[in-house]
């Protein structure tokens, strides 16, 4: 694999990773009282952009397929699991523990060794 497709992968992970952010923001805008709210108060512009996001991701995704093998690209997708807490910490004021970035540094030294190849 060559380095163009690793970087865009590794782009695509941190995307995943944004789309996520925007669903905790569109978690955190819900109004309404209650376990239940209504389905409509779902629907705000973190969603949509949430949602828009994950469609051009899925598009990009395809892309990469067309030239990279699945068993090579899917490992990356791990990297939205490094991203994804680390970007909570900053923008939501999240915790992680000690034993957090250890298993972080694990998944990263694994997708390490599979780009290796």
């Amino acid at each position: 694999m060559t380095l163009r497709f690793i970087l865009i992968l590794i782009v695509y992970s941190l995307g995943m990773a944004c789309g996520q952010i925007l669903f905790k923001l569109a978690a955190k805008s819900i109004q309404g009282g209650g376990l239940e709210p209504s389905i409509l108060s779902y629907i705000n512009v973190y969603l949509i952009l949430g949602v828009g996001l994950y469609f051009g991701l899925t598009v990009l995704w395809v892309w990469l397929l067309r030239f990279v093998p699945l068993s090579e690209a899917y490992p990356f997708v791990a990297l939205a699991f490094i991203f994804t807490p680390l970007l909570a910490t900053f923008i939501f004021g999240e915790k992680l523990s000690l034993n957090y970035f250890g298993g972080l540094a694990l998944i990263a030294c694994g997708i390490l060794v599979i780009a290796r190849q």
